[in-house]
């Protein structure tokens, strides 16, 4: 079939990694793991230096460490995305860093396949990294390196745009805490389906003991170790809670040494550079959407945008889920995982795959980098696949933002976003009012018990008396601490009051 010469097609991809466990560690900076990553996929286009000329445009998916309040210990780069381009020889006319959020990878992606498609780039690297492993190991050592770097030239530095998902009254009550946000989403969903702590755990071992053994099969996985349902459930020292109900080795694993890098041109391109057609795979569905901020959201372990997303991304390439060869579900926690398999109908204990990496728990969770690991290994499964769909379903903030693309060898033309009218239908739906400062009678909705440092810190979120206002409060009162413990204080009637700094909560 005929395709237009500017639609966008993926021609390279490459990862890198720094295992700190290997004989072969090198304490490489995220700028290194992201230039190794993008030789590894400059060589796989086949065609390198005719790629290399090429790129006109690099877009960076954020690194943690260049966040507010983020500790820089080893240093960073001023200008990541030129750091790696001097490295690997690239010489682009824009380069940008990407706001916060999972949802980065196929964000970026999908809009530079639209540029692409519209005559405004020629050729796109997306590449991210993180050092976050090796960070931590020399923070306080005498002999650590230094990875700091100035370097001069132009930078779109979009910002981290945390006001998207986060207000003061997530700020107040701890839910800047990834761990006990998604601890309230899940508990909630957990109290929707009436499920026990203990049967829950079981389903979430379930849900991830199939992903340990896809992240024992990649060489690039920070843990890449077989773990039985047992392990993974049953609650030890070695498995202790993070935040009622997660075990540590349910929740994303933050300790990584990882780069990876995509290249995006169009068919024209790709012809004149001449890379083998069999290197070549194109998006045929994307869709990126917003939810509602999680205190207002109508069911809080839920997350429609995140359904709509993925069946619109669906609707677009025209396939369904049992034309799915591949699926890439973000799971830095079981509940993403959950709501897409619920929206979708998708057999969360199936043996078939819900990964491709291993998922964040045992690949790791790069930060903000993750999906782009996963479109690296759908499009190489993809390529040994000729004809076949992979899904990658790629997650922001708390359930907040969900970028979706859907892949496949088969030629198809590019296709605008149709995400204006998803989006108004989300828009569209009821949400619930909240008070950031309550005193009065509530009943429990959800909640968590946060493990950290300084002891337990109950978090919970409630109704107030008129039977709509959201409230969040956190409690360290002891007997609504042990009832929070037990597991099933759904319904329970609490005593809320305002204080200066946060809203505090006890039975009544």
């Amino acid at each position: 079939m005929h395709i237009a010469p500017h639609t966008p097609v993926v021609v390279g991809v490459g990862q890198s990694c720094d295992r700190i466990d290997t004989p072969e560690y090198q304490a490489s900076s995220s700028i290194d793991l992201g230039a190794a990553a993008t030789r590894a996929a400059l060589a796989d286009t086949a065609a390198a230096g005719a790629v290399r000329d090429a790129v006109d445009v690099i877009a960076a998916v954020r690194e943690m460490e260049n966040m507010p309040h983020v500790p820089s210990p080893l240093g960073r780069s001023n200008n990541y995305p030129r750091s790696v381009a001097r490295r690997v020889g690239l010489t682009p006319g824009h380069v940008l860093v990407e706001i916060v959020g999972g949802q980065s990878p196929q964000s970026l992606l999908t809009e530079h396949a639209e540029m692409i498609a519209a005559g405004r780039a020629d050729c796109a690297l997306i590449v991210g990294a993180e050092a976050t492993s090796t960070a931590r190991y020399f923070a306080d050592r005498d002999d650590r390196p230094d990875f700091s770097e100035e370097i001069d030239g132009q930078l779109d530095d979009r910002g981290p745009h945390f006001e998207d998902f986060i207000d003061m009254t997530m700020v107040r009550h701890r839910l800047t805490s990834m761990p006990v946000a998604y601890a309230l989403a899940e508990n909630a969903r957990r109290h929707r389906l009436g499920t026990s702590v203990d049967d829950h755990r079981r389903a979430m071992g379930r849900l991830f003991a199939p992903f340990t053994q896809v992240a024992a099969a990649n060489r690039f996985a920070a843990s890449p170790v077989i773990r039985s349902v047992d392990e993974l459930a049953t609650v030890t020292d070695a498995n202790r809670v993070i935040a009622q109900p997660y075990p540590r080795q349910v929740v994303a694993r933050d300790m990584v040494n990882v780069g990876s890098a995509i290249i995006l041109t169009s068919v024209a391109n790709a012809e004149r550079m001449g890379v083998p057609r069999d290197k070549w795979v194109f998006l045929h569905g994307h869709t990126d959407l917003h939810e509602q901020a999680l205190l207002a959201r109508a069911d809080i372990g839920r997350s429609p945008a995140a359904a709509l997303a993925t069946t619109g991304a669906l609707d677009m390439a025209g396939v369904g889920v049992a034309d799915l060869s591949t699926v890439d579900l973000y799971s830095c926690f079981p509940i993403p995982v959950f709501n897409v398999c619920d929206a979708l109908g998708l057999d969360a204990d199936a043996s078939t795959g819900l990964t491709v990496t291993g998922g964040l728990p045992f690949f790791g969770g790069p930060g903000h980098n993750y999906s782009s690991h996963a479109i690296v290994e759908t499009v190489e499964r993809l390529r040994r696949l000729p004809g076949a769909y992979g899904l990658v379903v790629a997650n922001g903030g708390i359930m907040s933002k969900t970028s979706v693309g859907v892949y496949s060898t088969n030629p198809v033309e590019y296709t605008p976003r149709s995400d204006r009218a998803l989006q108004a239908r989300l828009d569209a739906a009821p949400t619930r009012p909240v008070a950031e400062f309550f005193s009065g009678s509530a009943t429990l909705d959800t909640f968590t018990v946060d493990h950290g440092r300084h002891g337990p810190m109950g978090v919970v979120v409630a109704t107030a008396d008129d039977g709509q206002t959201r409230v969040a409060a956190l409690t360290s009162d002891d007997a609504l601490l042990a009832a929070l413990d037990a597991g099933e204080p759904f319904g329970a009637e609490l005593v809320i009051e305002a204080t200066e700094g946060a809203n505090s909560a006890r039975l009544a």
